[in-house]
Order: structure tokens, then C-alpha cells, then sequence
């Protein structure tokens, strides 16, 4: 934006993106707007409206001035010069005293983002000392009070969330303000809770939201960060008593009903967060004792919400009783529930009635009627089975065995279906993904009660008298997720289940059904074991899978266990082969859905694999496994069937399903030996050549087309160096036409193949270089790494196994070597998780090459080759890998960056040193109070600390380290 727009023009522009009908012109409207607010006009334009829009009707331009001044104070802040600071701030003070008197029904927007706008100028200027203090001197009277509650809650909220990138010193002086404000904070709020609280006598007109929940969100913002601590609390508890208040009181009479619902969740939030900071500081007993002494007096509470059937408190409370447990876990497990001690038995009593009455009602909110209130519980039990299978010790795993037993019960109960339910579970349905957490909570925690024990529990439960159908399909569920853990040797509940799921009747319901081939499938291990009992369960699956459509779903489950069965019982199923292909030949037919139909062709490769009798029966049924997809593929080809996505005339489901044989197809050949496969391949590659020139300009299907060839070259390991030529010049051909990263990932398979045998690397390397024009075009456009990771990912995939495969071939000079090092020493910037692991997996390899390998013919070349190239990019490279730690990469991809400067260490220690030492030099340092900057110390500490180190671990923790000083 050249100039500075008219503020009328800017005020149309507003009404017209939220008034206008034309969404044309709401659109035009809105990429204006959005260009505004990038220049740096936006300043002044915002400034300029919230001082003349006054009236109630400019409420929508004023919330955009005051969105605006947020977003630029958010993310241009660097554009002020600083002798401006104070002025913008005594605006925006202004600005926001001008909204004490709005209405906060009204006003409340403009507010937040005024207070989020004040709360990130105060982050960012460090001349404005204790913002606080200022803040509630200048608006903590009559109708400022909610406004400055307001500002108050974002300022620890913005501090917390690192929206703002400010560096940990700058975080730490404005922790430390806070701190110091934080006395006067709490007498604040303190105030507010007496003047304007549940008990107070004044109230104020802040639309639908009382002023004790601004109070109680305030409160609970300055504990979550620390500002308020524990200590502070010790003896003077005003506002969280004024939380235990509002959660033991019914609703008052001249309170709507959603007003206590705000103020409720309010509460909890404030004494969960409370809860939450004491697991870091769990040393204030009286505190401890007080909190836990008001939440247990909330069962009754608890239980009157269950009466009134009002979910929104159950659910608050369970969420209290659920973080106390949370909180004392540490307590509950390390005494038992009561063992140990040295401290005469008074400290073991107290976390016995820790222990007992926690987890009791813990288990108490596992019994709601709602099962989303049981779901609140769940990661208190992860963190319980964590725990304990931590310290594997039995006598206190024994301990635990009586609760997760009520848990199991209660989660079985929880697992039913709607009685009059006459279908099963549709994918994506709520209940359905509840379920599917129900089973990996329970596979977590059943070592504590015992597999078997749980298994036999369940089938109890299927025998008792007058058990309905939702009943038992819940008790059989739980089942399946237990029964892979179940001993393959179990003789006594095993065969009994397996009888009576071969037994099951027809009019069963159609969800017993599903689930019970599902457990067959499950306890696939267990048939291997018991060879007797293959012939029968084959038989019943394959009628099961028969059923179809008209099985209601149990044709799907049916395939599912089918493929379980075949992989676990491959080698007792050589004999069964042909009808197992009979069944893929009818699988379209029994309306069961491609991934079953894949997951049976990876059943029945695996059975073909271990179960054949001679490398000439693997070969022909690996030829009818892949003529089942190669002739509908031909035939879409020969008659240019246009393809729909999902169907039968979709090239990718039969490509899917050929990749899935030759993926699973695994047979053990001698050295020297040709593999029975690969005349099959040798007759399915023209077929798959033709797909490449019929699709190669839809990248969908040239994925998949380059996936079958990715498994057809694994398959049959390094025996198709006849059909290299052809397939190398078409993924080149189509690449350099079309850019498909597919084609580079193809490349680095071959490589990985082929480069061993030195008769071949020539050719590579031609490919190699084939591949590099197209490839640097596409990077070198604007924004071209971000804008295409997956070439960069598979790019430097095939650089690295070019490195490992045939090392001297690749570093000894030639066109190729330094462009590539250029773009990946760009492409080290990249934040695209796959991509950059790429890149730094191509580095380390490299290096390693200089490192790997002492005693071999070549490795002083090799070394040489690598010194050579660290001395003309070693400097780079490491300031590179600095600034993109510090700037542009997320903290879980610094452990790759930390693999490369452990080779860099140990290639050559001294000069990576000075590397280091000069790419620190470079970063910003802080002085007179500069924000997101290091002091020159805590640099020296982190190059102490990355020079001194001998693994990946301790150097990405000494990164991580020097990331937190600049964001």
C-alpha cells in the first residue's frame, strides 16, 4: 500500500465486509483490509479511528482499529523506533478507558483486543516497568474494573503462550515484574472478590458475565504462570475460597442459569490450575491439605448435579476430583496407598486417605451415566499405568488391582450400545471413537489386574443369566482389546470363547457378530499355537466373509481377522492357498471395501511366502496374486477409462492392491540364487510402464505407481539390472516434464539397490544429474523450498543414499556436489519436519564418511574428500544450522540438527569449535534491555556446553537451550 488510505474509505471498506451481501465484494473488502493492516500506514489508521468512531454504531470499525493495533503491535512491533513506545502506550490507554463505559455485551471485543494489544506492547518494552501496578492505579475504580480484570488475565495468558517471540531473558525480567506486582495483584482481586463477589454488597453491569468470573479467571492467569505462588497463598485463600464458595452453592435467584455455568467452569478452572502448579511445588502441606479437605467435600455436590441431571457441573467436578488425583498421584504411588514412611506413620495415614478417597471418586465420575464425563478420567489412569509399570514392583501393582478392576467394570458398562441399536457404529461417530480410547486405555492398564484375569472376567460376564445382547457385546469388546496379550498357552477360558464364537447363533445381533470375528482375529497367536483349531476358524471366516452385504458389516471384520490369522499362521497354511485365492478373485463382490481387501491381500502374501512347498508354487501364486491387478489395470488403460476416484475404474486401488502383494511377499533365497519372483516382475514391469505413460500427468496415481515399483525393486532384491535402462529414462522423462516428487523418491530406491554394484553407479549418476535441472527451477521460485517440501524431502533422500551407497563416486567433485551443498545449506532453514530430517540426515551422512569405514581400502580419500568439502562449507554450515535452530525450525526437529554437529565434533573438534564460535557472533546480543537476544554468557555457556558434548542428546538440550533466549 503506497499511501495512507482516508479513514472513510477504510470505514467502507469495514461495513462493507460485515454488512455487504455480496460476498464478491466482501472478499475484495477483505484482502484490502488485510493489505492495510501489513503496511505500516496501520498505525496511525488504527490510532485515528478508535479516536473519532465513538458512537454506538462504529462498534465494528472500532473492532477492527483494535484488531488491527494488536495484530501490528503482535507482529511489527520492530517497525517503531523506540522513542515512540511511551506515546503508543499512553493511547492505548486512552483508548481503553474510553471503553470503561461501553456495556461489555457491547464492547466486550474491542476490549480484548485492546487488552491483548497492551499486554503484548507491555511484554515488548522493557522501559515500561511493572505494567501492573500502573494499570490498576489507573482503572481499578467503578466501571474500569472489568476492562482492567480483562487486561489483567492476558498478560500472564500472552507471557505463557510465547505468541510473542521475546527470548527466556526478556520472559524472565517480565516474570520477575510480575512477581514483584503480584502482592498488590492479589489485593486487588482480593477487593473485587469482597466489593463485587457472590458476597459482596456492590454489583456492576457487565452484561451476561458477572465480575466474579473475570476475578476468578484473573486469579487463576497469575497462578498458571507462577506470579502468584503457593507460598502466597499459604494463609490468605480469599479468592479460592470465593472458588470452593461458588462450587458448593446452588444457583442464587437473581443469576441466570448460564451465568453460574460460566462462573462454575470458572471456579474449576481456577482450582485445577492451582492444582496443576502445585505438582511442580508440592511442598505447602497446609495448602495441600486445605484444597484437598474442600474438593472432597464436593461428592455431595457431586452428587446433586447428578441428580439435577446438569452434566456441564458433573463434568466440572469430575474434572476437580480428577486433577487432585492428578496432583497427588506422585504421593498415592510412591507410599502404595499407604507403605513406607520414616515419618512415624503420620505422613504414610494422610497419603492412605490420599490414595483410597481419590481414587474412589475418581472412580465414583467413572460412573456417570455420560460416558464423556468417564472420558475426563482417562489420562489419569495412562498416567497410573506409566507409573507403575515404571517401578515394577509387583506388591505395589497388587495394591492398584482392586481400582482398575471397578475401572475395567465400569468402562465395559460404559461400552454398550443403545439397546434398540440395530446396525453397528458408523465411522466417525462420537461413541464409536470413544470406544477406540476405551480399548487403548484398557490394553495400557491390564498388566496391573492380569490379561487372563480380565479375559476370564469378561466371559463370565457373557454367561450370566439373561445377559442382553448390548450387554455382551461390550464384554467381548473388552476382550478383543486384551486378547492379544493373552498366553498362547491358555487352555482353561481360550478354547471355550474361540467354541462358542464358531457356535454363534444366526439370529445373534449383527454387533455380536462383528465383534466376535473381530476377537477371533485377535487371538490369532493363540490359533497358531493350537493347529487344531485353524481348519474350523478358516472355514468360519470364509463363510463370514461370504455373507457380503448381507452380513451387515461382519463381511469387513471377517477379512480383518482373516488377514490376522494368515500372518500369525502362515507356515500351517500352504495347503489352504488356493481357496484363499478363490476368495480374492470374489472380494469385489462381497462388498467388504478396498482396505479389507488389501489387508487380505497382505494376509494371503505372507501365507505364500512361508507356506509354499517350492520356489515354482511361490511364483505362480505370486503370478495370480498380481494378474488379480494388473488386468483390470490393463484394461482401464486399453480402453482410456476415465478414472473415478474410489472405485473400480480408479487406477490407484489396483495399484494399492499390487503394492500390498509384492510389499508382503517376503521369500529367503541363498546367494546366488535367482528369486522365484522375479519372472513375475520381469512380466509385470511392461504393464507398468504403460500406467506411467497413460497417467503420468496425475500425481495421485504416479504416487501409487511409483510405490509398486519402490516394492517390485525391493522384492526381489538387486535382480533387475535389465529393466534399469527403461525404468531410469522414464521417471527422468516424466519428472523433467512434470515435477513429480514421486520420481526422485523412485531414484533414491535405486540407488540404494544398485550403487553397490559399481557396474551400475555411472548410470546413477546420470540420473542424478537428469534430475538436478528440473529440480533446482522448481526450489529456485519464490518461496520454492516452502512451497514444495516433498521435493526437498525426496531430493536429499536420494543425495544421502547416493552418500551411502557409493560415497567416492559422489564426492569426487563433478557438476553435481556443489549445487547440491547450496541448496541444502538453504534448505537447513526449511520448518517442514519430513523435509529438513532430509536435509540433516544428507549432512550427517556426509560427514560420516570421513568417520565410518577406518581400515577400508578408500577411507583416507574418503576423509580427504570430506575435510575438503568442510574447509570451503564448514563455516556456513554450522551458522546456517544456528540460525535456523534459533529462528526457524520447532524444538522436536533439533535432535537431527544435533546428530550433524556430533559428526562435525567428532570429525574435527577444534575447528567445529570456532565455527561455533564465530555462527554464536553473529546472533543478536542483548544490551540496555533489548528484547529476544542472549547475554554474551549465556552464548559461551551454550558453546561450552555443545563443544564438551560426545552425543546427540546432551548437544540438541544445550540447542533447545539457546532456542528458549530467542523466543
Amino acid at each position: 500500500m503506497d499511501g495512507k488510505p482516508d479513514l472513510e474509505v477504510v470505514k467502507s471498506a469495514v461495513s462493507t465486509l460485515y454488512n455487504n451481501p455480496d460476498g464478491g465484494e466482501k472478499e475484495r473488502a477483505s484482502r484490502w483490509l488485510l493489505e492495510l493492516q501489513k503496511s505500516v500506514h496501520a498505525w496511525t489508521v488504527a490510532d485515528e479511528l478508535l479516536r473519532r468512531c465513538t458512537n454506538a454504531d462504529d462498534l465494528q470499525t472500532r473492532y477492527f482499529a483494535a484488531q488491527t493495533m494488536r495484530t501490528k503491535i503482535h507482529q511489527s512491533f520492530h517497525e517503531l523506533p523506540r522513542d515512540v513506545h511511551e506515546s503508543l502506550r499512553d493511547s492505548l490507554l486512552e483508548h481503553m478507558g474510553a471503553c470503561a463505559g461501553v456495556d461489555e455485551g457491547a464492547g466486550a471485543a474491542i476490549v480484548t483486543q485492546l487488552s491483548l494489544a497492551l499486554a503484548d506492547l507491555a511484554l515488548q518494552m522493557p522501559d515500561w516497568r511493572t505494567p501492573a501496578l500502573d494499570l490498576i492505579g489507573r482503572f481499578s475504580a467503578g466501571n474500569n474494573v472489568w476492562p482492567l480484570l480483562e487486561v489483567l488475565t492476558v498478560l500472564p495468558e500472552e507471557l505463557e503462550s510465547r505468541s510473542v517471540r521475546l527470548g527466556e531473558n526478556r520472559r524472565y525480567e517480565v516474570l520477575e515484574d510480575m512477581k514483584f506486582c503480584a502482592p498488590t495483584v492479589n489485593e486487588f482481586l482480593k477487593h473485587c472478590s469482597n466489593l463485587y463477589g457472590r458476597g459482596g454488597s456492590e454489583r456492576l453491569a457487565a452484561g451476561d458475565r458477572p465480575i466474579d468470573v473475570k476475578i476468578l479467571r484473573c486469579f487463576a492467569s497469575w497462578i498458571s504462570v507462577g506470579a502468584i505462588g503457593p507460598s502466597q497463598l499459604s494463609e490468605d485463600r480469599v479468592v479460592v475460597d470465593m472458588a470452593f464458595d461458588v462450587l458448593k452453592t446452588d444457583i442464587r435467584p437473581d443469576e441466570k442459569e448460564s451465568v453460574t455455568g460460566q462462573l462454575h467452569e470458572a471456579a474449576t478452572d481456577c482450582i485445577c490450575t492451582l492444582l496443576l502448579r502445585l505438582e511442580d511445588n508440592n511442598n505447602h502441606v497446609a495448602l495441600e491439605t486445605h484444597l484437598f479437605e474442600n474438593i472432597v467435600n464436593l461428592e455431595v455436590a457431586y452428587h446433586a448435579s447428578v441428580a439435577l441431571e446438569d452434566q456441564a457441573k458433573s463434568t466440572d467436578y469430575c474434572r476437580l476430583f480428577t486433577e487432585l488425583a492428578e496432583s497427588f498421584l506422585g504421593k498415592i504411588v510412591d507410599d502404595g496407598g499407604g507403605g513406607g514412611g520414616g515419618d512415624g506413620g503420620g505422613g504414610a495415614k494422610r497419603r492412605t486417605v490420599y490414595a483410597v478417597k481419590c481414587l474412589d471418586l475418581v472412580l465414583m465420575c467413572v460412573g456417570h451415566h455420560d460416558y464423556e464425563v468417564a472420558e475426563i478420567t482417562f489420562n489419569l489412569w495412562h498416567m497410573l499405568s506409566e507409573e507403575l509399570y515404571q517401578k515394577n514392583n509387583k506388591e505395589l501393582t497388587e495394591l492398584f488391582k482392586p481400582y482398575v478392576e471397578r475401572l475395567i467394570t465400569a468402562l465395559c458398562r460404559h461400552c454398550q450400545m443403545e439397546p434398540d441399536m440395530e446396525g453397528l457404529l458408523e465411522k466417525g461417530d462420537e461413541f464409536k471413537d470413544f470406544r477406540m480410547k476405551v480399548s487403548d486405555l484398557i490394553k495400557d492398564v491390564v498388566f496391573i489386574v492380569g490379561s487372563s484375569s480380565c479375559f476370564r472376567q469378561m466371559f463370565i460376564n457373557l454367561q450370566t443369566s439373561g445377559v442382553t445382547w448390548d450387554a455382551s457385546e461390550a464384554a467381548l469388546f473388552v476382550m478383543q482389546a486384551v486378547a492379544k496379550n493373552v498366553l498362547p498357552t491358555e487352555n482353561e477360558v481360550v478354547p471355550k470363547v474361540v467354541e462358542a464364537i464358531l457356535n454363534i447363533p444366526i439370529s445373534a445381533h449383527v454387533a455380536v457378530k462383528y465383534t466376535s470375528v473381530l476377537l477371533l482375529g485377535e487371538l490369532a497367536e493363540w490359533i497358531e499355537k493350537h493347529p487344531d483349531a485353524l481348519d474350523p476358524v478358516l472355514n468360519f471366516l470364509v463363510c463370514c466373509l461370504r455373507s457380503g452385504a448381507e452380513g451387515g458389516g461382519v463381511a469387513t471384520a471377517a477379512a480383518s481377522a482373516l488377514q490376522n490369522v494368515c500372518t500369525c499362521c502362515g507356515a500351517h497354511m500352504g495347503r489352504h492357498v488356493p481357496i484363499l485365492l478363490q476368495l480374492l478373485q470374489q472380494s469385489d463382490s462381497f462388498g467388504v471395501g478396498n482396505a479389507a481387501v488389501v489387508g487380505l491381500l497382505k494376509g494371503v502374501a505372507s501365507v505364500v511366502s512361508c507356506g509354499m512347498g517350492s520356489g515354482a508354487e511361490t511364483a505362480s501364486a505370486v503370478r495370480e496374486l498380481c494378474s488379480m491387478q494388473l488386468s483390470p489395470l490393463c484394461s482401464l488403460i486399453e480402453n482410456d477409462v476415465r478414472p473415478v476416484k474410489g472405485t473400480l475404474t480408479d487406477p490407484v486401488l489396483w495399484l494399492d492392491r499390487l503394492s500390498s502383494v509384492l510389499r508382503y511377499v517376503n521369500v529367503n533365497i541363498v546367494e546366488g540364487e535367482i528369486h522365484p519372483c522375479k519372472p513375475v516382475i520381469m512380466e509385470m514391469w511392461p504393464i507398468l510402464s504403460r500406467a506411467f505413460d497413460a497417467y503420468h500427468s496425475d500425481v495421485r496415481i504416479m504416487e501409487r505407481c511409483c510405490r509398486s515399483v519402490r516394492f517390485m525393486l525391493r522384492c526381489v532384491a538387486r535382480q533387475l539390472q535389465d529393466l534399469l535402462p527403461s525404468l531410469v529414462g522414464q521417471i527422468v522423462n516424466i519428472y523433467c516434464l512434470y515435477g513429480h516428487s514421486c520420481c526422485l523418491y523412485v531414484g533414491s530406491i535405486l540407488v540404494d539397490e544398485y550403487a553397490g554394484d559399481v557396474t551400475c553407479v555411472r548410470g546413477l549418476l546420470d540420473m542424478l544429474n537428469a534430475f538436478l535441472e528440473p529440480t533446482f527451477r522448481l526450489l529456485q521460485e519464490e518461496n520454492g523450498l516452502k512451497n514444495h517440501p516433498d521435493t526437498v524431502d525426496d531430493f536429499f533422500r536420494l543425495c544421502a543414499r547416493f552418500v551411502q551407497r557409493a560415497p567416492k563416486a559422489f564426492l569426487s567433485g563433478g557438476s553435481h556436489l556443489a549445487p547440491i551443498i547450496q541448496c541444502a545449506l538453504l534448505a537447513a532453514t526449511l520448518d517442514h519436519k519430513e523435509a529438513n530430517v532430509s536435509v540433516m540426515k544428507f549432512f550427517y551422512d556426509l560427514i560420516n564418511q570421513g568417520l565410518s569405514g577406518r581400515g577400508e581400502p578408500d577411507f583416507d580419500e574418503r576423509k580427504a574428500l570430506v575435510r575438503s568439502l568442510l574447509n570451503e562449507y564448514g563455516q556456513q554450515l554450522v551458522s546456517n544450522l544456528i540460525h535456523s535452530c534459533v529462528f526457524y525450525l520447532h524444538s522436536y526437529m533439533l535432535s537431527e540438527v544435533g546428530d550433524v554437529f556430533v559428526q562435525l565434533l567428532d570429525f574435527d573438534r577444534q575447528i567445529t569449535s570456532e565455527w561455533l564460535a564465530n555462527g554464536l557472533e553473529l546472533l543478536p546480543k542483548q544490551q540496555n534491555g533489548g528484547i529476544m537476544a542472549a547475554k554474551p554468557k549465556q552464548l559461551n555457556d551454550v558453546h561450552a556446553s555443545i563443544t564438551r558434548s560426545n552425543s546427540s542428546k546432551s548437544v540438541t538440550h544445550a540447542l533447545k537451550d539457546l532456542t528458549r533466549l530467542y523466543r
